[in-house]
């Protein structure tokens, strides 16, 4: 029997085996979803112990994959890297294609699995490989520095990875008067604020985080006095002058756990706040919210699926990957702990 292709119910085991994950999310998802999810979620945690596999899930997932399947949550880096460090054959990867890939670049001998291959990204699609070396001929010289929000054909033509907390690290270890930044101008221009090191900038931007504007934060606060507002680096410079924080979304994580404000705004994908949101249960998270479309192709039928069939698998070119992973090796090189996006 295909479990993806019936309704699956809940039964007394099933309820055994999710009745403490329920009591954890219920404040962020609603009762009359969880007879849906749980059948779902406990057909996905056994087929995984079966299939030798490993869930890795992204902060901007939805809560019911966030806290009901994963093994290991957190921002696209640190998934590669913790999927690089376990011993599973297996690797669900529930985030967008470029991580996918990442994933595979960094554990090569490892089965990797994509439950939807169109979970894609603006922000990647915005720049090819033919992109980075027409770049590289307008500017001779100058090193290529690469959000690691991109494809590993873009990563391969690049010099030297960055995320968006190690960004302004990674430009001045350089040791230049310019680079080639790419491919998210937003975060672009907020390294190039805090660095002298002229960056060359590509028009690219997430789709999420663009959409956000100052006005409406200024709104927002009208509407929530006192309010902490915190921002990604990928949205637009009227929107970072009017947060209290700038910072990726590990960072954000961990300033609302030093903080812990009253009330917090996160500035991004908006699934977000629901996952942070069951680990704070003191602070009351206001929701702007822009989805994304493409991480939101990853449903809990999409992984069961992916599970029972080990497809769609993942596949990098071999002199791509070796390109690809030099680039991600020399940014680690520079500060490790540092790398978050």
């Amino acid at each position: 029997m295909n479990p993806t292709s019936e309704a699956l119910a809940v039964t007394p085991e099933v309820e055994r085996e999710t009745r403490d994950l329920y009591q954890r999310v219920r404040r962020v998802i609603p009762d009359v979803e969880w007879p849906v999810h749980a059948p779902l979620i406990a057909a996905i945690n056994r087929l995984k112990r079966e299939r030798k596999a490993i869930i890795l899930v992204h902060n901007y997932m939805r809560p019911e994959i966030f806290h009901g399947v994963a093994d290991y949550a957190g921002d696209s880096l640190g998934l590669a890297q913790f999927g690089e460090r376990t011993p599973a054959e297996t690797i669900v990867m529930c985030g967008v294609h470029f991580m996918a890939e990442t994933a595979k670049i960094l554990s090569p001998e490892k089965t990797v699995l994509l439950p939807d291959l169109k979970a894609g990204c603006s922000l990647a699609s915005s720049i090819t490989a033919a992109d980075v070396r027409a770049l590289r001929k307008q500017h001779p010289g100058a090193p290529v520095v690469t959000y690691v929000n991109t494809s590993a054909d873009v990563k391969a033509e690049s010099d030297i990875c960055c995320t968006s907390a190690n960004a302004v690290q990674v430009v001045e270890s350089l040791g230049v008067a310019e680079v080639i930044f790419i491919p998210d101008k937003f975060l672009g221009q907020y390294v190039a604020s805090k660095t002298g090191v002229r960056l060359i900038l590509w028009e690219g931007a997430c789709e999420v985080h663009e959409r956000f504007s100052g006005l409406e934060l200024r709104d927002f606060r009208g509407m929530h006095p006192g309010i902490h507002v915190m921002a990604h680096p990928e949205c637009p410079p009227d929107v970072l002058a009017e947060a209290d924080f700038v910072g990726s979304t590990s960072a954000m994580i961990e300033h609302v756990g030093k903080v812990h404000p009253r009330q917090v705004a996160m500035i991004t994908e908006c699934a977000m706040a629901g996952n942070v949101a069951v680990e704070f249960p003191d602070v009351e998270f206001i929701q702007p919210c822009n989805l994304c479309p493409h991480m939101q192709r990853i449903t809990l039928p999409k992984i069961l699926q992916s599970l029972e069939t080990m497809s769609p698998a993942i596949d990098v070119p071999t002199d791509v990957a070796r390109r690809a992973r030099a680039t991600l090796e020399r940014m680690l090189a520079v500060g490790r702990g540092a790398a978050r996006d």
